[in-house]
């Protein structure tokens, strides 16, 4: 009953926050956005930062008790039993661009472990929303991922390959050479995309933090889908900055292995 209620709350401030990026992206439609670079060298906009703002007065309002991790403004609380986990515009460069495939993610974490997410892509209107336990949807209507066991015919988004660590520059190229095909800078939308059965393997390295991943998780398991790190390893508030997320739990098995061994010979999964 309690993620029930919780979802619930949390689309409501979904719809609030795809109404004020809306009314954004019509603002810009016929010129440039201004924009300042982080320490970190990505950029943000003050409508990044009016979005996170709105977010965490909701959920303050409605959740007093809970954490609040977010990417413009930190952590307050993060200990908390219950914490919720904010990306306001989760591809701020393509925001700034105009490339309609940006959204808000908006998580929620039991003891670091996510049990909802959504993703919100307010240029498209189109929400995917996940609880644990519970099959995913898209826009309110149940969706799963698509059979494909083998990388060959898989294919591959990922965010940004200026972001790929020097470890693990091998086992990326190689899925990129090994599967059919493949698209970029999709940033969560790609992630979504996958849930509903449309891509078949999501994988990035760097760059990637709890706030990117963790609204993924109940998304893409509650459609049919495996999602982890690098080492196969669950995703939590607390892990690193790899993910892979594959539409058929054999595909994934296929990937770890490669990226595990990528200048070896790879066993052939089909069955």
């Amino acid at each position: 009953m309690e993620l029930k209620h919780f979802t619930r709350v949390a689309e409501s401030i979904a719809d609030q926050t795809r109404q004020l990026l809306k009314q954004e992206r019509q603002r810009y439609l016929y010129g440039g956005r201004e924009f300042a670079t982080k320490d970190d060298q990505s950029p943000v906009t003050v409508i990044d930062q009016q979005v996170e703002q709105l977010i965490r007065e909701q959920l303050s309002q409605a959740f007093p008790t809970h954490g609040i991790l977010g990417e413009e403004y930190g952590a307050k609380a993060q200990h908390e039993e219950w914490v919720w986990v904010i990306d306001p515009i989760d591809g701020t460069k393509q925001f700034i661009a105009g490339v309609p495939v940006y959204g808000t993610l908006l998580a929620l974490c039991h003891h670091g472990q996510p049990v909802i997410g959504i993703i919100d892509i307010p240029a498209l209107d189109e929400r995917w929303v996940g609880v644990a336990g519970q099959p995913s949807t898209l826009n309110g209507h149940p969706i799963t991922t698509r059979p494909c066991k083998q990388l060959a015919d898989a294919l591959l988004s990922t965010s940004n390959t200026e972001f790929v660590l020097p470890e693990h520059q091998a086992g990326y190229t190689h899925l990129l050479k090994a599967s059919k095909w493949r698209i970029y800078g999709a940033a969560c939308y790609a992630y979504g995309c996958l849930a509903s059965g449309r891509i078949d393997l999501s994988v990035d390295s760097g760059g990637m933090r709890e706030v990117d991943y963790c609204a993924m998780v109940p998304i893409i398991e509650g459609a049919g889908g495996k999602i982890t790190d690098w080492y196969g390893e669950p995703l939590t508030m607390y892990s690193t900055s790899t993910v892979v997320a594959a539409g058929d739990p054999q595909l994934h098995a296929q990937v770890l292995a490669v990226l595990s061994n990528p200048n070896g010979s790879q066993p052939n999964f089909l069955i």
